[in-house]
């Protein structure tokens, strides 16, 4: 039995998020990727908050040139620099059922790049 691909992604999302929980020490980065946007927050999981929450959309993002790679690398660094800011260096990355690849690789070196560890 064939799935369409956003069935897919669900199983893989249940599966992922068994094991994956954001504490307040560490908490989570949860990625949603639309066709043209990329979207990130950093949740705690124990208080149900979400902490901080960055995407292509943003304000300072809004006139960044380059292809949805580049600028997932650049969300990825304005993550880490918000989640710096309020004190968060260590996180569990979410991928929330996309493949480890593109935009989603991008935006997890960016936020290495910007100091978060993971």
């Amino acid at each position: 039995m064939a799935f369409d691909k956003q069935k897919r992604r669900l199983k893989i999302k249940k599966r992922i998020r068994k094991s994956i929980f954001g504490t307040p020490e560490m908490p989570r980065l949860s990625v949603y990727r639309s066709n043209k946007h990329i979207s990130v927050q950093i949740i705690d999981d124990v208080n149900n908050k979400t902490l901080v929450a960055a995407s292509s959309r943003n304000k300072e993002l809004a006139e960044a040139k380059g292809n949805k790679s580049e600028i997932a690398t650049s969300v990825g660094e304005l993550i880490a620099k918000r989640a710096l800011d309020k004190g968060v260096n260590k996180i569990v990355f979410d991928r929330n059922g996309y493949l480890y690849h593109g935009r989603v690789k991008s935006l997890a070196e960016g936020a290495r790049k910007g100091g978060l560890k993971f």
